[in-house]
């Protein structure tokens, strides 16, 4: 018989409550994760680069008039963090003055952004080249549902979920100063965001242009002077290029709420103080009632459920099964993502991952990390 695969996150000895959960299951074998190279230290930290990395090039600065703004990290710039009160440095997708830079600065209001070209820069090329501390990512909102690529993405790389942040989305239409609603001739944004205000759109009757992020729409037309094109984003992207805020909370829904997760290098220490999440990935064979079989392994144990998401994996997309009576049958192979509200902390959290293994082919703890019930 096969041997399981159970990834739990981090080695460090302050995880014993993680560990003990091995000690009730001898036979699973661990994954730790990619190999790690020592390159060097920083005080009292110890400089690690994963040696399977081949791509060294980071993201493209911001236009040179607006050199001003922050720009990716290089590996001089490495100082030790913490967050309890020093600076951070945190990843993310886009150009400053995006959502996912306001949802950074929600959860770490002294903290240092570090722009990157798409997700998988903000993931690769800075945390794990160690020239961020964080990554912060929008897994789902309430308009437009989970970000199934970036799913992937935690599957794919070697961080660790920290802590996640609600945001409250607001939408903005911004132009230069002086420039009325009435003068646009067109609306740059982000396609979802465009799609998210068509009445206030339809009724000023403009042109749609969807470009990659809100904030870049917002660069754009700042550095280029386009007295008809108007952008929607935040009111922090605003203040940064220099545009006046013409109207806000122009979305169909006024109440959207995007959520993001904070991954690092390092799984975190449950706490007492506030209550803990823990999201986990897995497998499961063929056959009747399997997925009962594991969600019931955290009702048994009163174990909340807040979120299920299930995507087909990419390297088997497809199982083939042998049946007696109808003969061989081909079903997508599917892993699924499930958030319950308790600690890896908690006896009854290893109890429910240990019930689990006895049937999954493969789980992985993605974090355990405080909830975030603000918005």
């Amino acid at each position: 018989m096969a041997v399981k695969s159970y990834l739990m996150p981090g080695s460090t000895n302050s995880q014993v409550g993680w560990h003990n959960l091995l000690a009730k299951h001898p036979g699973t074998a661990l994954n730790w994760g990619s190999r790690q190279k020592r390159v060097g230290s920083w005080g009292n930290k110890v400089i690690v680069r994963m040696v399977d990395q081949t791509s060294h090039d980071m993201p493209k600065g911001l236009s040179k008039d607006l050199s001003s703004l922050p720009k990716p990290l290089s590996v001089s710039d490495i100082l030790a963090a913490s967050d309890n009160g020093a600076e951070v440095r945190i990843s993310f997708k886009g150009v400053p003055g995006s959502y996912s830079e306001d949802a950074a600065v929600k959860a770490y209001p002294n903290c240092e952004t570090v722009p990157c070209g798409d997700f998988e820069a903000a993931f690769k090329q800075a945390v794990e080249l160690w020239l961020a501390d964080k990554v912060i990512i929008p897994i789902e909102n309430t308009s437009g549902g989970s970000l199934h690529r970036n799913y992937d993405l935690l599957l794919r790389h070697r961080l660790h979920i920290v802590g996640e942040v609600q945001l409250a989305i607001n939408f903005c239409l911004l132009a230069l100063p002086g420039v009325r609603a009435e003068y646009l001739e067109r609306v740059l944004s982000h396609p979802q965001a465009l799609d998210l205000s068509d009445a206030f759109l339809t009724k000023l009757n403009v042109a749609r242009e969807g470009v990659d992020d809100t904030a870049s729409a917002a660069e754009y037309v700042a550095s280029n002077g386009l007295y008809k094109a108007g952008v929607i984003a935040s009111r922090r992207a605003a203040e940064i290029y220099g545009l006046n805020v013409l109207a806000e909370r122009i979305q169909d829904d006024p109440e959207i709420i995007s959520r993001y997760l904070i991954l690092a290098r390092d799984p975190i220490i449950s706490r007492a103080d506030k209550p803990f999440k823990t999201s986990i990935v897995f497998s499961l064979d063929e056959g009747p009632g399997v997925l009962f079989k594991a969600l019931a392994v955290f009702a048994l144990r009163d174990i909340n459920l807040s979120k299920i998401e299930s995507r087909p994996q990419r390297n088997r997309p497809l199982r083939v099964v042998d049946d007696s009576n109808t003969g061989t049958a081909k079903y997508f192979d599917y892993l699924f993502y499930i958030d319950f509200e308790a600690s890896m902390a908690e006896p009854r959290a290893q109890t429910a991952l240990g019930h689990l293994q006895e049937f999954a082919t493969f789980i992985r703890v993605l974090g355990c990390y405080p909830m975030d019930a603000t918005t």
